[in-house]
């Protein structure tokens, strides 16, 4: 069989087409956008909330063995390296007398500014840590 040489219908315009690439990529760049600061964000709030409990676990093991709270707070702060002393706020719960028995339990929250601003301009994380007195 012989191919015809029939012209072949095309669009009226031609080169009508060259930007369709660019307004596809310009529709869906900022949803791209959008969910990799989000999931920059929640890495970076995750990493903080990780680092705060770590923290609150220190502070409440140096209550616990000493049932001194400016050495439990300088062992939260070394705990949690990378992080800001200052951001740091403290709520200390049992004793832990001498002898005596029960539970030293620390709540550390930290407040940092976010990286993206995508959930708001500062994150806040708490974690709590607990620990049997003098064990």
């Amino acid at each position: 069989m012989k191919r015809s040489n029939l012209p072949t219908r095309r669009s009226k315009a031609p080169g009508r087409e060259r930007g369709a690439a660019a307004v596809e990529f310009a529709l869906v760049a900022p949803i791209l956008l959008a969910l990799v600061g989000g999931i920059i964000e929640f890495s970076y709030t995750y990493n903080l909330q990780i680092s705060v409990t770590q923290a609150s676990r220190e502070a409440a093991r140096t209550m616990a063995i000493f049932n001194d709270p400016a050495r439990a707070q300088a062992a939260a702060v070394a705990g949690a390296p990378g992080l800001s002393a200052a951001g740091f706020t403290y709520t200390f719960t049992g004793a832990c007398p001498a002898g005596g028995t029960g539970n030293a339990q620390v709540a550390v929250g930290y407040t940092a500014n976010s990286l993206t601003g995508i959930f708001g301009r500062s994150v806040t994380v708490r974690g709590t840590g607990a620990m049997r007195c003098h064990g």
